[in-house]
């Protein structure tokens, strides 16, 4: 048995891996799914401060707290800068490292180094998608029904998460077991960045001919590969 930590990207919450968790689990592995604080249900907690590195720190507590060891974490999107900060902050807790078409970021990057396409909708302590726009984006690689429930779930996700600067002083110098899960019919972050991140951590490579959102549109190969490292 093997435990898991699925980390969410920009605008989703937990309930993003939920075909992918149901799979995992029912193969006999223990999984995590959190939604990270000031997204989906934990939106009304969004407020000033909230940032990849408080995500981090969060997951990193949550690790504590529930004595987890051997974990495998596996990151989407800007989930891939949180799996990152928690791998840096708990080398010792850490098997394995998932990269699911995120953004892998070296120290002092930040998000909208990679990705500049601004949001729809803007708040002091949030931004994101409207709900519209989020379907449209979801249209393109999930089927209409799925893509609807999705987008009526997508929400706003804490503002300093694009623009504050990643602070990685150990990672990217240490020895990891790595896979990177690139999705070809995704624009972002996009096959160089990705590329990048396999080379720095000498990491397996996989491509699903899928967009960006996989645990939706092919969990059952997704699944697979994240079980395969």
């Amino acid at each position: 048995m093997a435990t898991f930590m699925l980390i969410h990207g920009a605008y989703q919450g937990g309930w993003i891996w939920g075909p992918v968790a149901t799979q995992l689990r029912a193969a006999g592995h223990r999984v995590y799914a959190p939604s990270l604080d000031g997204c989906a249900e934990r939106t009304p907690q969004a407020r000033p401060g909230i940032s990849a590195e408080t995500h981090a720190a969060e997951i990193v507590e949550l690790l504590r707290y529930e004595d987890l060891d051997a974990v495998v974490l596996v990151g989407t999107s800007s989930g891939g800068m949180v799996l990152a900060q928690v791998a840096e902050l708990a080398r010792d807790r850490v098997q394995r490292l998932v990269f699911v078409d995120a953004l892998a970021l070296l120290d002092g990057e930040k998000i909208r180094d990679i990705v500049t396409r601004p949001a729809e909708l803007t708040t002091e302590v949030a931004t994101g998608p409207s709900r519209d726009g989020a379907l449209e984006t979801l249209s393109t690689s999930i089927e209409p029904e799925l893509a609807a429930w999705a987008a009526d779930r997508f929400g706003l996700h804490p503002i300093a998460v694009f623009n504050e600067p990643v602070h990685l002083e150990r990672f990217w110098g240490q020895q990891w077991d790595a896979a990177v899960i690139y999705c070809q019919q995704a624009p972002n972050p996009g096959e160089v960045h990705q590329r990048r991140c396999a080379k720095a951590l000498g990491a397996t490579w996989h491509e699903l001919d899928t967009g960006h959102y996989p645990m939706l549109s092919a969990a059952d190969e997704l699944t697979r590969l994240i079980l395969e490292g």
